[in-house]
């Protein structure tokens, strides 16, 4: 009996060790299903916010050149007039062409054969290196060479006008957004003056005019700031249309409007436009490329040379030996001299055609000349000007933005009527959005001298 009393406690302490690791292992993988099905919320979250793009001058110029219709077709001109510059360089060269040609000829009953060719039976199959020598080769090479020139100095032309476009809407974008801070002080300040001609109203020391004056200034910088809202969108959309492909308007600029750009000198403007200014090179081209169609037409007077050498096979059998065991390979050689004798006039006439070229083409040259002199200092004395004039609009904003604080003192101290504040609010909005505007137009003066020196003048 004690045994079997020690058997049954022995087997009722196993099973409530059995129980109780059942019990554990079920407590440990019950929370299992609720950390592997995703809940409602965790589905219906939002994806994470792309990054802000932060943009330099120099990238959106970068961006700006893959994405302009009217660049990227200058550019293309330029290519394809490289391309056309490579073939006039290969009319120059040895041409090489391998001919294969099989002859029949009609017997007559006498079995005569017709001497259309050389047997009743020809094949030809043979190599031929070909050479042409004249002068009209020689003037085509080089006028294609004086359009590529042209064509280049087009895309830079092109380059440049881009340059001034993405400029003055890169600086629109942050002038705009710069008038978008100021319009919205504008309208704290005239929710603090309402506020305060309402308090004054109730003591008894202002007249109910002064709150109803507070409140249209109010409704009217109200207005002021939804214009300047509009104004930064419609900036941006211009400006992401400009240089993005697919309108990104997830960006921020990253250079300040109103960061100090030195101006250079008049002699360095100078200096630069002359040695690279894209128009004068344009019409330099035109009168190189005219010139070079009066040689060819010129040409025209003048004897060609043209030399032929063929070796292959020109046998009555197309292979290499003949029955005799006779080599059909073999090899000729000709040179031909052509002399222009008489074409009615043909050649005289083109040569005044491209005289008559060559003269406006010359015109054009000296009208480029003398306009690049009068826009370097056009465009220079606008730089300086508005360069000038920064300075006293910077100082304008500073000094209206501290009469405004006086006034509303002296206001609050019943010194100022309420058209004093009103007039010192209007004069700081008036006096912020010139100096944006004065800084925009600096920067984009700076642009329009880059178009003729091909430097960019950057902080």
């Amino acid at each position: 009996m004690k045994t079997l009393r020690i058997l049954v406690l022995s087997w009722a302490s196993m099973a409530a060790l059995f129980v109780s690791l059942a019990g554990s292992a079920g407590a440990q993988e019950s929370p299992a299903p609720a950390s592997t099905v995703p809940t409602n919320n965790a589905q219906q979250a939002p994806p994470p916010a792309a990054p802000i793009l932060r943009l330099t001058l120099e990238d959106a110029l970068a961006r700006a050149r893959k994405n302009s219709t009217q660049f990227l077709a200058a550019q293309t001109d330029a290519a394809i007039a490289r391309q056309d510059r490579y073939q006039a360089t290969g009319a120059l060269l040895p041409s090489v062409t391998y001919n294969n040609q099989a002859l029949y000829t009609q017997l007559n009953r006498n079995g005569v054969t017709f001497i259309a060719n050389n047997a009743a039976h020809e094949y030809v199959s043979q190599a031929n290196i070909h050479e042409s020598i004249d002068l009209l080769s020689v003037s085509n090479y080089r006028r294609a060479s004086a359009a590529s020139a042209l064509a280049k100095a087009r895309a830079e032309i092109a380059s440049r006008g881009l340059v001034v476009t993405v400029v003055q809407n890169y600086y629109a974008v942050a002038a705009a957004q710069q008038k978008l801070e100021a319009a919205k002080k504008n309208g704290d300040e005239g929710d603090a003056f309402l506020k305060l001609t309402q308090e004054l109203e109730k003591g008894g020391e202002v007249a109910h005019s002064d709150v109803i004056k507070a409140e249209l200034q109010v409704q009217d910088r109200h207005r002021q700031l939804l214009e300047a809202q509009l104004g930064l969108l419609n900036a941006r959309l211009d400006f992401a249309v400009l240089i993005f492909p697919d309108l990104n308007d997830n960006f921020e600029l990253a250079e300040d409007l109103h960061a100090s750009v030195p101006l250079p000198t008049l002699a360095e403007v100078q200096q630069r436009a002359a040695r690279d200014n894209p128009d004068l090179r344009v019409a330099l081209a035109a009168v190189q490329q005219t010139g070079h169609d009066v040689t060819g037409a010129r040409a025209g007077y003048l004897p060609s040379l043209s030399f032929d050498y063929w070796y292959g096979i020109d046998a009555e059998r197309f292979a290499v030996n003949g029955p005799q065991g006779i080599s059909n390979l073999g090899s000729s050689a000709a040179a031909t001299v052509s002399i222009p004798i008489w074409n009615w006039g043909a050649t005289q006439s083109r040569i005044k055609q491209a005289e008559l070229r060559r003269t406006q083409a010359q015109r054009e040259l000296s009208l480029a000349q003398r306009k690049l002199l009068a826009e370097i200092k056009s465009l220079y004395a606008e730089a300086e000007t508005a360069l000038n004039e920064l300075s006293g609009l910077s100082r304008a904003a500073e000094l209206s933005a501290e009469s405004l604080h006086l006034t509303t003192l002296r206001y609050r101290g019943g010194e100022a009527t309420v058209l004093e504040v009103v007039d010192a609010q209007t004069t700081f909005a008036q006096a912020s959005a010139a100096y944006q505007d004065g800084a925009v137009r600096y920067r984009v003066a700076l642009a329009n001298l880059q178009t003729l020196t091909g430097v960019l003048t950057t902080p």
